[in-house]
């Protein structure tokens, strides 16, 4: 039986995510870029007359951020929701550190800035108009294990159950839209992605999450992750690393009475450019001078002899060099190799491994060792920081 809709407001909302401030580039600071990239958010909020800003997590690069990395993003939630009067929707990634981010939320959410780290709050949709906004929170299998009192309960059960349990929330006059920050089964990743699943896991089945009117997703970076028909990943308003490139960032804007996600691009203060040239061409003041020489740049350099100094020579033109590799006489396939291994996550780096030097493939006892060793390091690893 389809929903019927009363006569009501419809609700326009940006869709964002992966902010991750605080985050360095090969080591380059980015708060400069980070700060004129959400200024873009804003502007195009203000422009697209948008009811409401969603942020599905990774506020933060780190859980315990720089105190710049807090002040920029301090002051950004000022712009939009004190002094533009914009309510905020947003959630904890992997990243952040929940409890950090959970402090001061009473206060805030007298300003419509509903700020969601805890599994428990997402069951209780936020309603604007014609829709509900469910808040899901980043959080670990042992957390939903807690809150529905199973020992064994896996990501895609505990999924499968937060869905059916919001779905008695649910309003027949109203349309729903979830926000959450997870890998879906069948996205495609970038490099500057932290793989949070160990393991044979692999992540949330879209099937899960296909009676949301859309499902607003953070995690992973590019845009293109995911092209479902009512889910998209917003994917980081900058690029993080070189495989993104060629990827345009950019918000989605959906308006409730029809759904249909328009992308609006972001221009970014420093791009990713990669060029493939001599070191004479690169070096040439005719040919460097119509370069954007503060661009971040990765060269190829077609030279095949000893240049004496050359990164000094080369950072003295370009000061944001991401790195230089020589095409000539280089292995490429090799190249393209060592990216593939970079891309898979640690467990099947090791299982990989495993089977390159012995010939065998992992045991089921085997596989099990190294899912809790790799478990059991991730959480160290939290608690350290």
């Amino acid at each position: 039986m389809g929903k019927t809709f009363l006569e009501v407001k419809t609700v326009r909302f940006l869709h964002t995510g992966d902010w991750h401030i605080g985050k360095k580039l090969h080591g380059y600071d980015l708060l400069s870029d980070q700060k004129q990239i959400l200024d873009q958010i804003l502007d195009i909020a203000i422009t697209q007359k948008v009811d409401a800003l969603v942020i599905a997590g990774d506020l933060y690069d780190r859980s315990v951020p720089s105190v710049e990395a807090c002040e920029l993003l301090n002051q950004a939630f000022i712009k939009i929701n004190l002094q533009n009067n914009l309510p905020i929707l947003a959630i904890s990634g992997n990243h952040d550190s929940a409890v950090r981010l959970r402090t001061g939320m009473p206060w805030y959410e007298q300003t419509n800035f509903h700020l969601y780290t805890d599994l428990k709050q997402s069951f209780t949709p936020i309603e604007m108009d014609d829709v509900q906004f469910f808040l899901l929170p980043y959080f670990e299998p042992i957390t939903a294990r807690v809150y529905f009192e199973e020992e064994k309960l896996s990501l895609q059960e505990a999924i499968k159950k937060i869905v059916e349990k919001m779905k008695q929330a649910f309003n027949p006059n109203k349309k729903q839209v979830l926000v959450t920050h997870f890998f879906v089964a069948g996205s495609t990743r970038c490099d500057s992605e932290t793989p949070i699943e160990v393991g044979g896991l692999n992540g949330i089945p879209y099937e899960l999450i296909q009676d949301f009117d859309y499902v607003a997703l953070g995690h992973l970076h590019s845009k293109n992750a995911l092209n479902a028909e009512n889910a998209r990943y917003s994917g980081s308003p900058l690029k993080f690393s070189l495989s993104e490139k060629d990827d345009s960032k950019g918000v989605w804007i959906l308006d409730s009475k029809n759904m249909v996600p328009e992308f609006h691009q972001l221009e970014p203060k420093r791009d990713i450019r990669v060029l493939q040239a001599s070191f004479e061409t690169l070096t040439d003041p005719d040919f460097y001078q119509q370069q954007e020489r503060t661009s971040f740049w990765y060269f190829q350099l077609t030279n095949r002899s000893v240049i004496t100094n050359m990164m000094n020579q080369l950072r003295a033109i370009y000061p944001n060099i991401l790195g230089v590799e020589r095409v000539n006489g280089r292995d490429q396939s090799n190249l393209l190799n060592k990216v593939k291994q970079r891309k898979k996550s640690p467990y099947q780096m090791l299982t990989s491994f495993f089977e390159e030097i012995t010939g065998d493939e992992l045991t089921e006892k085997q596989r099990s060792w190294l899912e809790q060793g790799l478990q059991q390091a991730i959480d160290t690893e939290r608690e350290e920081q």
